[in-house]
């Protein structure tokens, strides 16, 4: 079965695709948990750092574009 991108990191659901006990030894999961909670929080620092950048660029793209605005009105409007 072929997971989608999204279900693959999903950590929700720790196996999507149903497999079960794959024989291994019983007991021996929680470094899966250890690692998705380190996942999660890098995940939470990273979303964090884009929504910083992303309120940059858009502060920056009004002032650009009001500048453009403001030569266009002076070009226009000469008294």
């Amino acid at each position: 079965m072929e997971n989608s991108w999204a279900d693959q990191w999903d950590y929700s659901n720790p196996d999507p695709a149903g497999g079960g006990d794959k024989g291994g030894k019983n007991g021996g999961g929680g470094g899966a948990s250890k690692y998705g909670k380190k996942v999660g929080e890098g995940l939470g620092k990273t979303k964090v750092v884009a929504s910083k950048g992303l309120q940059k660029v858009k502060a920056g793209s009004s002032v650009g574009l009001r500048w453009i605005k403001d030569k266009y009105h002076k070009t226009t409007h000469k008294n």
